[in-house]
């Protein structure tokens, strides 16, 4: 059976979402299942029950596969001169990364859709605070203070898996700055962004998204935050199309991972 934006619409009602909900969004359209229409409906169901006063954002990252490696791994790679060839991240055109499905994309290039302006850390965002949510991201540590992730738990918005793993929330990476661990682990390089026109190479500094942030950790452990968080009978579950769907507090699933992250992993040597 196609799904139908009426009866998306009605999936996201029952599984919580209501009117004027900043929700940042994990998708599977494969999940999902097929879309009478394709993932624009999915877009326009959403928005559809979070109504005007609704906002929804996505992950977006975008589409440089050499992404994070430090500058003598580039020039190792691709050579001095095609280094200097290499496209500059643009947030008016750089493609989201693929790695992370389809829909991204279709939210990135929505009309009047906003764009945060941290490469690797970019979200997308369309409705009523897509423009506070992306505005002033930080360079240095986007996944922290001031980045759009804050800004969800602040305005205390929510996170929908629909059929995506438990961890893929990306919210958790704002967890992991927040928490007090010794040894965690920071990464350096550098990345071509479009300044005014002019193509610039900036340095960056964060903790490790690419890698648990700290060592000894079981790589998909931010699976097991969310696994425990709805064991704990927090968060809510249905399906949305064929999907297995969950829609969890942002604020509380925040303050949740933190004491997880410190309880189990503050001990943790590097």
């Amino acid at each position: 059976m196609l799904n139908t934006r009426r009866q998306l619409a009605h999936d996201f009602t029952e599984l919580g979402l209501t009117p004027g909900t900043l929700v940042m969004v994990h998708a599977s359209m494969r999940a999902i299942g097929p879309v009478l229409g394709g993932p624009d409906v999915v877009i326009h169901a959403l928005l559809d029950v979070v109504g005007d006063a609704g906002t929804i954002m996505m992950y977006v990252d975008w589409e440089n596969a050499l992404q994070g490696l430090l500058e003598d791994s580039l020039t190792e790679i691709l050579g001095q001169q095609l280094l200097e060839e290499l496209p500059p991240f643009d947030p008016q055109t750089s493609r989201a990364r693929r790695a992370y499905g389809i829909l991204p994309e279709f939210l990135r290039t929505w009309p009047n859709a906003a764009r945060s302006g941290n490469p690797g850390a970019s979200v997308a965002a369309i409705g009523k605070h897509a423009k506070w949510l992306c505005a002033d991201h930080p360079l240095q540590y986007g996944y922290g203070p001031g980045s759009p992730l804050a800004k969800l738990v602040q305005a205390e918005g929510k996170v929908v898996l629909l059929g995506s793993p438990l961890g893929s929330v990306t919210l958790l990476h704002y967890a992991e700055h927040m928490a007090r661990l010794p040894n965690k682990r920071v990464i350096r390089y550098r990345e071509p962004i479009l300044v005014q026109g002019t193509k610039q190479w900036i340095e960056f500094e964060e903790f490790d998204t690419g890698q648990p942030v700290v060592a000894g950790v079981d790589e998909d452990y931010f699976a097991e935050i969310v696994t425990a968080y709805l064991k704990d009978e927090k968060g809510r579950s249905g399906i949305v199309g064929k999907a297995q769907s969950y829609l969890l507090d942002a604020a509380e699933l925040q303050r949740y991972a933190v004491e997880w992250i410190e309880r189990r992993l503050g001990n943790t040597h590097g």
